[in-house]
């Protein structure tokens, strides 16, 4: 008997009848602009992410996640990691998110125009 691919597991966790989790904690990188951390912390994108997440969610999960576009048309992506998952296996309508800030990863988060955490390099 083979053992079992990633692929196959990843197929497995979608089709599994998961318990939502009743919290996790989410971490994002501590150079994220104030901007960056208003879009992600606030309630439109935590129902964005109990919406699409709904696949088996582990701790150290990782996943970049668009979350605005500035004012001159680029995009922020910011790179989020689960830290802690709670009472479930996956996201819920009900899964409480709690925030938290990890090492800086060099990311260009904001824009000049919008916060003071805009890209150090012009």
């Amino acid at each position: 008997m083979g053992t079992e691919t990633d692929r196959e597991a990843d197929l497995r966790d979608r089709d599994a009848n998961l318990e939502p989790a009743d919290r996790v904690v989410i971490s994002y990188p501590e150079d994220l602009s104030d901007w960056g951390r208003w879009q992600v912390e606030r309630s439109p994108f935590e129902a964005y992410l109990r919406r699409t997440k709904t696949d088996r969610v582990r701790q150290g999960d990782a996943w970049e996640e668009f979350v605005g576009v500035g004012c001159c048309g680029s995009t922020l992506d910011v790179p989020l990691r689960v830290e802690e998952i709670e009472g479930g296996e996956t996201f819920g309508p009900d899964t409480g998110i709690e925030w938290e800030v990890r090492e800086a990863c060099g990311i260009q988060g904001g824009w000049q125009v919008q916060s003071q955490g805009g890209p150090n390099q012009v």
